[in-house]
């Protein structure tokens, strides 16, 4: 989503003063450029929902501080708030990880998008 407008005070040959709107290239909210980023990911609305609401959650419990300033020990600060002050349940936690770690980790610190796996281990049969 990009938001273009401006309103500038300009004064003309005669030195009247005019109101000209300009175009502005104005970098997308936060939020904004999480949901893009999920769109073109094809996710779906729910789980867009889902995203946004533990980014918000995740930004307020550390004082509104930019997800690009924080890393994991602000994260695990955050899941360990989940388990113990709110007594959530284990797939909770698992949730709000993913839901944190995910975007957090694509948008603001350069990583890889996606799941980390467990490498498959072949079972000594099959290895050649």
């Amino acid at each position: 989503m990009q938001s273009t407008s401006a309103i500038t005070h300009v004064k003309d040959a005669n030195g009247r003063a005019s109101d000209r709107s300009l175009a502005v290239r104005v970098k997308p909210k936060l939020l904004d450029q999480l949901r893009e980023a999920l769109r073109s990911r094809h996710y779906s609305r729910r789980t867009e929902q889902a995203y946004v609401m533990w980014v918000k959650r995740f930004i307020f419990s550390h004082n509104v501080r930019h997800p690009a300033e924080m890393a994991d020990p602000e994260i695990n600060a955050f899941l360990t708030h989940l388990a113990l002050k709110e007594r959530v349940s284990a797939s909770t936690q698992n949730q709000g990880g993913k839901g944190v770690r995910s975007p957090v980790d694509a948008l603001w610190s350069g990583k890889r998008w996606g799941v980390i796996r467990k490498p498959y281990n072949t079972p000594k049969q099959f290895e050649g």
